[in-house]
């Protein structure tokens, strides 16, 4: 609630204490905001944007020297047809000018048609398979960090404990087991043998239990193993013995003071993790029969769609440049020295 001002002081305190409360806002803004708004478009400008043209450049050449034909069927076709169809698509220009058509489009959002489905666009195709893929990647990414956040806990509460070798030895086994390997045990397990839960299809909340824990899992492995590192660092600092000796509850020590220092290395794991969970997603859509991008990019790779293999390359390398420079940011907010290092270098 803010007081009226005029009523308690004169119009001279008044005027001193607008001044005053300005210049504090001037201050909070200088010191805390303008230094991360400065830093995103650093790292946006000087180092997202330049990966994403080398991502372009070298996606397209390695699409245009994979060998194979996306007109290439069981019915062969004569040399006038592939000429028509290479002319339609505009393969049959020198590779430079095929680039700089290309990245033209891309800069107006057009990827390009499909050369394997005709009367569909690369955007379209991609736009009816993202959101599965989104949502697949983002349940497993909270299931990964709600997993892995309690075990690093755990472990960090009780070092050399039972809970500790109890924690770490479940990372362990998260960490050898890849995801192609656990999908299927899941199934064989939980929906052949049991017959719990389903294992194909996206409909129900029940079909999406096996495939988060499948993608997610080795996440939550690494999580844990980050999180305990970073709360037993934590958890030795002076500060934290100076508020046990002040009588504050271990819960409140632990999750009101440690783990927000004890979660950096974990944050800084988040961009790459979430990257990964989306490209890992494809092994498992297919394993899982869930209609995402899984189902759109492996055709198309196995028919050399090249244009929709490059707009799935795009896409996936936007999202893993935004999700790193999102995390950047946050963790220099979160530690302004890692923001003047960046900056200084």
């Amino acid at each position: 609630m803010v007081l009226p001002l005029a009523k308690y002081f004169s119009d001279d305190q008044c005027k001193l204490l607008t001044d005053f409360k300005a210049d504090l806002d001037e201050s909070l803004y200088a010191r805390q905001v303008a230094p991360v708004i400065r830093f995103f478009f650093y790292r946006l400008l000087f180092q997202a944007v330049p990966t994403l043209l080398v991502l372009t450049l070298l996606s397209f050449m390695l699409v245009r020297l994979a060998p194979g034909s996306p007109f290439a069927s069981e019915k062969e076709l004569s040399a006038q047809t592939l000429e028509n169809l290479n002319r339609a698509y505009g393969l049959d220009q020198p590779v430079p000018v095929q680039y700089v058509r290309y990245l033209g489009g891309v800069l107006q959002g057009d990827l390009g048609p499909s050369l394997t489905k005709p009367g569909y666009s690369v955007r379209e195709l991609i736009a009816s398979a993202l959101p599965v893929s989104l949502e697949l990647g983002l349940l497993a990414l909270l299931y990964a960090l709600v997993v892995g956040l309690s075990l690093g806990v755990l472990a960090a509460i009780r070092p050399n404990g039972w809970g500790d070798h109890f924690a770490m030895s479940l990372a362990l086994l998260g960490i050898c087991i890849p995801g192609f390997v656990l999908g299927p045990l899941l199934a064989l397990a939980f929906g052949l043998k049991l017959e719990w839960l389903p294992v194909m299809g996206w409909d129900s909340p029940a079909d999406r239990i096996l495939p988060v824990i499948s993608l997610g899992s080795i996440y939550a492995a690494y999580i844990a193993r980050l999180a305990r590192g970073g709360m037993l660092e934590e958890l030795s600092k002076d500060y934290i013995r100076t508020a046990r000796a002040k009588g504050l509850s271990e819960t409140r020590v632990i999750l009101g003071h440690a783990l927000r220092g004890g979660i950096q290395p974990v944050i800084s794991l988040l961009g790459p993790a979430a990257a990964g969970l989306l490209t890992g997603a494809f092994v498992v859509e297919v394993i899982f029969n869930i209609p995402g991008m899984g189902r759109v990019i492996v055709p198309a790779a196995q028919n050399r769609d090249q244009f929709l293999v490059l707009g799935c390359v795009l896409l996936f390398g936007g999202l893993m440049v935004l999700f790193n420079t999102l995390v950047d940011v946050v963790l220099a907010w979160l530690n302004p020295r890692i923001r003047l290092h960046k900056e200084s270098a």
